[in-house]
């Protein structure tokens, strides 16, 4: 949808437009301000920052003052250059955001989790359009796009059967789209009077219900909303050729207040495991005013996540519609992807992954320490479609039936070791090697220094014949493993071995024995 951005989170000084770093601190936000927002804390406006320190001189004193001030000011910038660098020594990943125990405390349970199920669920649902981009680029009026929220009943909403279906799918989140950027929420919003309580007949707040039947399962939470919205008329942005203003400080700040008090809304309300961001790209983080939404969010609720498209002030990289061809620099990255190729509930579009196709694609994610958040979309009357349906089921039988290799597990190997994805678990002493054909012999795994315990069929009770060959006695470099597969272990999906070793996987690569990740 757009590319990711990267911002190094610097505590203590803001971003403005121009990205750089300017005096003042990320102040606390006060519960009136999650609220409602009070305007005089609403934007961080270049004009009120020139305000600050522009201030022209007029007299010896005022001289003396200005040359203090700048000194001062030389001096934050010094301490923030200083604060930076010490995040990046602290461990910051390759998008700037940093890793440290705080992050990996919030972040283990996503990291195990593997699997996710995102819902993309609105009034676009009602005539199978495109949700907001439909009216945005043109293909619709926005006129005829709101005409849907007449026909969004959510009538046979069962929350509790999705709740079901995403657990029996092996996921082990869910992520609603809670407002996308057509401005349409699905709660009763205090800040505006488009949400589905007050424009649709369906009537009724549709998150609590979610909320309540994830967790009943044991389900973690997720919460998609737009930073933008196109339907809001003081933000400046409308459809791709027509903007409602260039720079009006006055309506920037009322949106403001409104975007960051709907925010606060989804926090006090339903206090998510997870915030999904998105549309960050149409604005700067100092705009958007990421540093302060990110500290209220941690604040009200320190345990939650928070995904990349906040500006970078994320804890995650979100990937879309494409698994990586090689692994990720970023610790914790989810790819998000839809099952045909609509997000929302688009009765045309027959064009569906086969379940076999989603396993090999969620497996390259498990490979590269990876996520998968896989879509689907709701008719507008709250059913899932039947194809969709059985794509979740058929996908959670490989789940349940190869968990341990699944939940939990790491980056496997680096490439040359073994011609297929392999992942390894969280002690690093089992080498899980998933394979997509049928093997036309034995498998060949090279470069494994560990003396090998077993080597199982995962799912079930059997163990395989191996042995190595070309290992010479005065060489530290380690045999070749082969491993025979008969034909009646396979899956039909993808079959995954466990190589079990003893002690964690010590590597020869490049002529030399590798210990570590």
């Amino acid at each position: 949808m757009y590319p990711e951005q990267s911002v190094t989170h610097v505590p203590g000084v803001y971003l403005d437009d121009s990205q750089q770093p300017i005096a003042g601190g990320v102040g606390r936000c006060p519960p009136s301000w999650r609220r409602a927002g009070p305007a005089a804390t609403s934007g961080l406006s270049r004009a009120r920052t020139r305000s600050t320190i522009e201030s022209p001189s007029s007299g010896g004193g005022d001289a003396a003052v200005t040359t203090l001030i700048r000194a001062l000011l030389v001096s934050i910038a010094l301490l923030a250059l200083a604060q930076a660098e010490a995040t990046k020594a602290a461990g910051a990943d390759a998008s700037g955001r940093t890793a440290g125990p705080d992050t990996e405390q919030r972040m283990s349970w996503f990291e195990d989790a593997k699997l996710g199920i995102f819902i993309h669920w609105g009034i676009y649902a009602v005539k199978g359009v495109g949700e907001s981009w439909s009216f945005h680029n043109g293909h619709i009026s926005h006129a005829d796009y709101m005409a849907q929220l007449d026909g969004f009943t959510a009538e046979n909403y069962d929350p509790r059967r999705w709740a079901e279906l995403i657990r029996g799918s092996g996921a082990r989140y869910a992520v609603l789209t809670a407002k996308h950027h057509d401005g349409v929420a699905l709660w009763d919003s205090e800040h505006t009077d488009l949400n589905v309580v007050d424009r649709t007949p369906a009537g009724r707040d549709l998150i609590a219900p979610y909320v309540a039947a994830l967790r009943d399962e044991g389900l973690k939470v997720g919460l998609y909303y737009s930073l933008i919205d196109w339907s809001d008329p003081n933000y400046p942005n409308f459809l791709r050729a027509q903007k409602r203003y260039e720079d009006d400080p006055a309506r920037w700040e009322a949106f403001t207040r409104s975007n960051h008090g709907q925010i606060g809304e989804l926090s006090e309300r339903y206090r998510p495991d997870l915030f999904w961001f998105d549309g960050d790209w149409e604005q700067s983080a100092g705009r958007w005013q990421a540093p302060r939404i990110r500290e209220f969010l941690l604040e009200d609720n320190p345990e939650a996540i928070i995904n990349s498209r906040l500006a970078g002030y994320g804890d995650y990289a979100t990937p879309e519609q494409g698994v990586p061809v090689t692994r990720p620099r970023d610790r914790y990255w989810e790819v998000c992807m839809t099952m045909n190729d609509s997000w929302g509930y688009q009765p045309d579009d027959r064009n569906y992954k086969s379940a076999d196709q989603i396993v090999q694609l969620f497996v390259e994610c498990l490979s590269m320490g990876g996520n998968l958040l896989l879509d689907i979309g709701p008719m507008a009357d709250g059913t899932v479609p039947p194809e969709q349906v059985t794509i979740l089921e058929e996908l959670g039988r490989w789940t349940a039936k190869h968990a341990e290799a699944v939940y939990g597990t790491r980056a496997g190997l680096p490439e040359g070791h073994f011609h297929g994805p392999t992942a390894l678990s969280a002690d690093r002493s089992t080498l899980y090697l998933y394979l997509a054909c049928r093997p036309a012999g034995p498998l060949m795994l090279k470069g494994i220094v560990n003396p090998v315990r077993s080597v199982r069929v995962v799912g079930r009770d059997a163990e395989l014949a191996w042995e190595i060959r070309m290992k010479l006695s005065w060489s530290e470099m380690p045999g070749v493993i082969f491993i025979g597969v008969p034909e009646e272990v396979l899956d039909a999906d993808m079959t995954v071995l466990a190589v079990d070793l003893e002690g964690p996987v010590t590597l020869y690569r490049d002529g030399r024995i590798v210990e570590g990740d």
